[in-house]
């Protein structure tokens, strides 16, 4: 197996484990930290992501100028870059650490809904963050000279212990009675781990060397041009998850930052599970675009990977809908409620934007990512102002349908410039995205409703019915709501499994 399925599985591997290990450990945590103690350190974790965007998207060039310059045997000029970009790192992180300091100085100030006891916890915590962040950047640059090098397998082995071990580690700290302070200092010490030995790694077995031959001023430019748009992107994710936690954080208590953390999270749990199924396609759809396929061949390939998306995601939006509730309660208690309601509305906008994913590799390939960046980037930040405005009155729920509103706008907009610009047939997309498989969800949710009067309300009942509206979804939904294909590549899956099982 090549170098490049072994990391495309580990890929999916590390989704699944996070995802597995959150659900699992996520309880654990709040249980034993306490509603409070857990929202400080989700706003603290917060706060200091939101200074992560100074890495300027530089790891994200590392991979393309290293593969660029491996491909082309140019020895030299790799030594020159990487040497050139650890500089630029280093001046990165003393302004992470200036930026720290300058925070530091408004904890106190801003999080005034917290106690004494609970400003002095977050100070610590900011400053090991802080200091965190600023060697995991310029760290972060051996794993992407790894991945430059199409050396997947290691750093994504290495990434899968750490969780590994990280959850045991988690345990143990917490049944010895450690607080949220220890966790930190725990992804600290690991963080250091990791890069350390990836660091062994680049010097020992790809040999790659560090060395300045030349300071050239326009090549900076050109490495900055390059990473601009990436840079912004990452401004879009902060503004998507991080700055309503930031907001919260002045006029909220921690017990509602609380809440507004698992919320966000069961919400990107939702995301990632599409986005492991689609990018197995995604390099196919690149490819297209490259070759200049024509707009009804793009669009059809939207409509393929779209309905196989979609497919799955009401899966887990009508169980979600149906026995959500009761599984957050389950999870994390009666008071996570909210939690509930804010991952289903997050599920709920992103259901449609998450079908077409697709759409990003055609922007990509065809050098359009501009609109779409500023787009969302104006439109998450006007989500954010109008989500101060309804917290003030609605709490976490008004934080969230505000980001959501500058979402569905956004994704509206998108929407126009894919049917104008791309040229793809959105109106055909809708109709076949939804063909089948929104009437069949319809009896589906129908019949999951009527599940739920099943008596009881423990784990064993959750199951019982989560069991039985699964068993309902995947016969109505393959005899009803799936096309040839898609029956096909369900069987084959399954038949694949089966073969490797009884071998």
């Amino acid at each position: 197996m090549s170098q490049l399925k072994k990391g495309a599985f580990l890929n999916y591997l590390t989704i699944i484990l996070t995802n597995v290990v959150g659900l699992f450990l996520t309880p654990m945590i709040v249980r034993t930290l306490g509603d409070a103690e857990y929202g400080v350190y989700m706003a603290i974790g917060a706060l200091v992501g939101t200074i992560s965007v100074l890495d300027f998207g530089l790891n994200n060039t590392i991979i393309r100028f290293v593969a660029k310059y491996k491909a082309e045997k140019n020895r030299e000029k790799e030594e020159n870059f990487l040497a050139t970009t650890m500089i630029i790192y280093f001046f990165i992180s003393i302004l992470v650490l200036f930026f720290g300091l300058f925070f530091y100085g408004y904890i106190d100030t801003y999080f005034d809904q917290m106690t004494p006891e609970e400003i002095e916890i977050s100070k610590v915590m900011f400053v090991l963050m802080v200091f965190n962040l600023s060697i995991t950047l310029p760290g972060g640059a051996f794993t992407g000279i790894c991945l430059g090098y199409e050396q997947f397998v290691f750093p994504k082995t290495l990434n899968i212990i750490k969780y590994l071990f990280r959850a045991v580690l988690v345990i143990s700290i917490l049944l010895l009675g450690g607080r949220a302070i220890s966790l930190v200092i725990l992804d600290t010490i690991l963080n250091l781990v990791i890069i350390l030995s990836t660091m062994v790694f680049v010097f020992k077995k790809l040999k790659v060397r560090f060395k300045l031959h030349k300071w050239d001023v326009a090549f900076i430019k050109q490495i900055f041009s390059y990473s601009a748009w990436i840079f912004v992107y990452s401004l879009v994710s902060q503004f998507q998850w991080k700055a309503g936690h930031i907001v919260l954080g002045g006029i909220s208590s921690p017990e509602v930052l609380a809440i507004y953390a698992i919320g966000l999270m069961l919400g990107g749990y939702y995301g990632a599970f599409s986005s492991a199924i689609t990018s197995v396609f995604l390099p196919r759809a690149t490819q297209m675009t490259v070759a200049n396929a024509s707009a009804e061949d793009l669009t059809n390939m939207m409509i393929k990977l779209g309905r196989i998306s979609f497919i799955v995601l009401l899966f887990i939006l009508g169980g979600f809908i149906l026995y959500g509730q009761q599984f957050v309660i389950l999870w994390v208690g009666e008071s996570y409620h909210d939690a509930w309601i804010i991952a289903l509305l997050i599920m709920i906008a992103y259901t449609i934007p998450l079908t077409q994913g697709f759409t990003g590799a055609i922007i990509e390939a065809q050098n359009k990512v501009a609109f779409k960046s500023i787009t969302y980037l104006v439109f998450m930040i006007l989500g954010t102002v109008l989500g101060y405005f309804l917290a003030k009155e609605h709490s976490a729920l008004g934080m969230i349908v505000g980001s959501i509103v500058g979402w569905i706008i956004a994704q509206n907009i998108m929407n126009v410039y894919y049917y104008r610009v791309l040229k793809l047939d959105l109106l055909r997309f809708f109709k076949e995205l939804f063909i089948k498989t929104f009437p069949v969800q319809i009896l589906i949710v129908g019949i999951g409703y009527g599940i739920n009067f099943i008596p009881g309300s423990g784990w064993v009942n959750f199951i019982i019915k989560g069991g039985l509206y699964a068993l309902t979804f995947a016969v109505l939904m393959f005899t009803f709501g799936m096309l040839p294909y898609e029956k096909q590549l369900f069987t084959g899956v399954l038949s694949k499994f089966y073969k490797k099982r009884k071998s």
